[in-house]
């Protein structure tokens, strides 16, 4: 099963809501619609048959999702504006959610049936960067869980700051500040993805059009190590906002928004190293791997083009401004 997240009419999509749908020898049908409004990113709960759906509105929702009713069964206040990622903690006690416009980040407590129990926390960041449109304020785009031997750890991606603030969470819930990391100037981070069994992790520069690898070291905290662009071929059209990280083995891809390719690198190297700019459609703002081959949220082609990472010609699921697509 693929879930498909979307932009409604309350954004300026054509989306309805969250869409189940199913693949059979590459191609998807429809199983499953409910509606929401503008439910841009998705996450699965691990054991429980829920799924968790940000709200991307001014007062920001988190929706909960019964996926054997597939209905909505709960909606609360994510604590601040425009919430864009949600992640679940490796021990599946807390929801972290990532508010964009209000620069926050939320922590909710999970029962054992996947059910929100309450928000334990909320920290709201400050500070601003050299970009005067998109870096005014603090916007964190991704909370990043951690499992250590002090405990769990959150990395939260601030584009607006051009930083990686990093806390200890309790098993109250609460976040407690551990380290606070730079990137380059103007980078405008969105997304972290640690490289595991390594020390070494990658950010996407939504606003430079750049990979960042990073060296992670104590726990937390993240030094820049290398500026990569983003995509195979040199991109001097316009700009290229970075979107969405995924690791396979030794590949890292990454999608682009502009050129409109999933770029594949490979890692096996002392550095990433740009083999192949895969075309994906219009605006590719998330993907996922699966078995082989990569889904991705075409938002402005209105579909989910899925090609095989060996190769191969696209297959298209028509479907309103899709902006997040996930497996479960």
């Amino acid at each position: 099963m693929l879930y498909i997240g979307c932009y409604t009419a309350e954004s300026g999509g054509s989306g309805t809501g969250v869409t189940a749908v199913r693949e059979v020898d590459g191609v998807l049908t429809p199983v499953a619609e409910v509606e929401l409004a503008s439910p841009s990113w998705l996450t699965r709960h691990p054991a429980a048959p829920v799924l968790y759906a940000a709200v991307e509105s001014a007062a920001g929702e988190i929706a909960t999702i019964d996926l054997d009713a597939f209905a909505v069964v709960d909606t609360v206040s994510s604590g601040g504006g425009s919430p864009c990622h949600l992640a679940i903690t490796a021990d599946e006690r807390f929801l972290l959610c990532a508010n964009y416009a209000s620069g926050s980040l939320a922590v909710f407590g999970l029962a054992a049936d996947g059910q929100l129990t309450g928000r334990t926390d909320l920290v709201v960041h400050d500070g601003a960067g050299p970009d005067p449109e998109r870096q005014e304020a603090a916007h964190v785009h991704m909370a990043v869980p951690l499992d250590t031997p002090q405990g769990t750890l959150v990395s939260a991606v601030d584009l607006g700051t051009d930083e990686i603030r990093s806390y200890l969470l309790s098993g109250t819930g609460t976040l407690e500040q551990l380290a606070v990391s730079a990137m380059p100037a103007g980078t405008g981070p969105r997304q972290l993805v640690r490289r595991p069994g390594t020390d070494l992790a990658y950010v996407a520069g939504e606003l430079n059009g750049t990979v960042v690898t990073v060296r992670e070291a104590p726990a937390g905290t993240f030094t820049p190590v290398l500026v990569t662009q983003a995509t195979l071929a040199p991109w001097t059209e316009g700009p290229n906002y970075v979107a969405h990280l995924e690791l396979a083995g030794e590949r890292l891809y990454v999608s682009n928004r502009g050129p409109d390719c999933v770029t594949e690198f490979d890692l096996s190297g002392d550095r990433p190293r740009a083999v192949a700019d895969h075309p994906c459609g219009a605006f590719p703002r998330h993907f996922s791997l699966v078995a082989g081959t990569c889904h991705v949220a075409a938002q402005r082609e209105d579909a989910i083009v899925s090609f095989p990472l060996t190769g191969g010609a696209p297959a298209r699921f028509r479907t309103g401004t899709p902006t997040c697509v996930i497996s479960g």
